[in-house]
């Protein structure tokens, strides 16, 4: 790695794990064969003065996309596990398990799928956050080295448009927190969709006004929502009878038949969950001291708070059984039913504060970095921001969050089918075919390493295409295994109906098998 010749550090610290990623100001020259070349400005809402590397396409570099100099790299242990726990520590986390608990799962079943599911999405995870502490380049930049210098907006636009949705879902959510807070307060008050368009432009105002807006929030969200957890805990409990009676609520599954069927698909969407930043981990680990540090945090910070808070969920879920009779898996419509209104107001100003904070860190960092790979000289991380808000409300979140069926068997395990395919692609590429050497200053140029065909390496993208529909041809199938068919087509269409149930796993093995195979005349690695 070339070394640093001179720095001018501006660093704030590690007070707020997020908050040093994006709005901590600092610019640094490398020199590389002699020359000055790269100097970079994190992400604070505004374009500092930078000057491209030598050779660099005005397409392919902004000084948010610039590789972070190794003496940059400051997040350790405690910075990664602390990232894990503000990101984790989400309403979608609970409403992952409790959707298991509504769909028949007793609450052993659901924790262990919970638990399972985190530990197997870990290991691309940690697989793919090697580059960014390697070599300091951000998502969009390390899929340049297996699809090409253009070719890299593919992935990059897959994984943004999923962050979009998860953006308008998180959207929908404080939308919900919105209504059911006035309504505690102004009697007869049902107004959602105004809320949820309140919310929205709330998110949109922070974004343009710059991420630092909500700076001093960040410090905050993950205890708000741990304490509101706790406090639905304790409700739970207290309103249950204990958690003998809480957790005493059987699965619906009467055989490991039935129980397996439902299973697959709910481990496959707690896969897909994190499946996301399985990818665009290198944004936040290009700024790790090292690997043991990035390795040793997202072990122990990802699993654990997962489990925790998903046990949270599960418990009231569960409890609300034997309180109301039914299994309401929404957070929102448990806090609601709490009687008291006073109650009622303080969980939905916690729950507000902490989902536009989770919202906006965790759902807006990436996908900015995305589509600003798309035009570096246009599209900066602000107006990356501004896109991602126009996405999420196109996608429709409220549609996403009608059941818990369509949440886990419809957004999670579909979105998986792409993202599976992708990690393949990334993964047989640098580990396999690369050996983990990459040519840092062809990354951002043309006619460089990574050029591939005009730009584009086609058989990434076709090894890609050929995960996506192997995985996808699992829900063409199904409508054909249903009676008015042929027994033969019956048993085949069976059988290729399982593969949408097992997407991300699919999508991962096919892709990665059939990149290799493309790739094995292929350009060599890097020397």
């Amino acid at each position: 790695m070339p070394r640093p010749a001179q720095d001018r550090p501006c660093w704030g610290g590690p007070a707020g794990v997020i908050s040093s990623h994006l709005s901590c100001r600092w610019r640094s020259r490398w020199r590389i064969s002699g020359r000055t070349v790269f100097v970079m400005a994190a992400h604070t809402g505004t374009r500092e003065s930078a000057s491209a590397p030598a050779g660099a396409s005005a397409r392919l570099w902004n000084p948010d996309l610039a590789a972070v100099p190794a003496e940059r790299r400051s997040w350790g242990t405690y910075n990664y596990t602390a990232l894990w726990v503000s990101m984790s520590v989400n309403i979608p986390t609970y409403m992952l398990a409790s959707g298991m608990i509504a769909g028949g799962m007793d609450w052993r079943q659901a924790l262990f799928t919970v638990f399972l599911g985190n530990l197997i999405v870990l290991v691309p995870m940690l697989l793919n956050a090697h580059a960014g502490a390697r070599y300091g380049i951000p998502f969009p930049v390390f899929a340049r080295g297996s699809f090409g210098v253009l070719g890299a907006n593919v992935p990059a636009m897959l994984r943004a448009l999923v962050a979009c949705g998860w953006f308008g879902i998180q959207a929908w959510i404080g939308g919900e927190a919105v209504n059911v807070l006035l309504a505690a307060l102004v009697p007869g008050w049902n107004h959602p969709w105004l809320c949820f368009f309140g919310f929205w432009l709330l998110n949109l105002a922070v974004i343009v006004r710059g991420i630092e807006t909500v700076r001093w929030l960040q410090g905050v969200s993950a205890p708000l929502l741990v304490a509101l957890g706790v406090a639905m805990l304790y409700w739970a409990y207290k309103h249950a009878g204990g958690f003998g009676p809480m957790l005493a609520t059987p699965s619906k599954f009467r055989t490991f038949g039935e129980f397996f069927r439902f299973f697959v698909p709910s481990l496959t969407g707690v896969v897909a969950f994190w499946a996301t930043v399985a990818l665009n981990i290198p944004d936040f680990t290009r700024y790790a001291r090292g690997q043991k540090e990035q390795m040793l945090g997202q072990a122990l910070g990802l699993p654990t708070t997962m489990t925790f808070y998903a046990f949270i969920g599960i418990s009231v879920t569960s409890a609300t059984v034997v309180v109301f009779g039914q299994a309401v898996w929404d957070p929102v419509q448990v806090l609601s039913r709490l009687g008291n209104p006073w109650a009622v107001v303080v969980a939905m100003v916690g729950l507000l504060v902490a989902t536009l904070n989770v919202n906006v860190a965790a759902n807006v960092v990436s996908p900015s970095n995305d589509f600003s790979n798309l035009w570096p000289r246009r599209i900066s991380f602000r107006m990356g921001g501004v896109i991602t808000c126009l996405v999420g409300l196109l996608m429709q979140p409220w549609k996403l969050l009608a059941s818990y069926g369509t949440y886990i068997t419809g957004w999670l395990v579909g979105y998986s089918s792409f993202l599976g395919p992708l990690a393949g692609v990334l993964i047989a590429d640098y580990y396999v075919l690369r050996k983990k050497i990459m040519l840092p200053e062809d990354l951002y140029q043309r006619g460089g390493f990574y050029e591939f065909s005009r730009g584009v390496n086609w058989r990434a993208v076709w090894a890609l295409v050929a995960g996506i529909l192997v995985a996808l041809a699992g829900l063409a199938a199904r409508p054909l295994a249903e009676p008015g068919h042929a027994d033969w087509l019956r048993i085949l269409a069976g059988v290729i109906a399982r593969f949408y149930d097992y997407a991300w796993f699919v999508g991962f093995g096919v892709s990665f098998f059939v990149y290799l195979g493309l790739m094995r005349r292929g350009n060599p690695a890097p020397k």
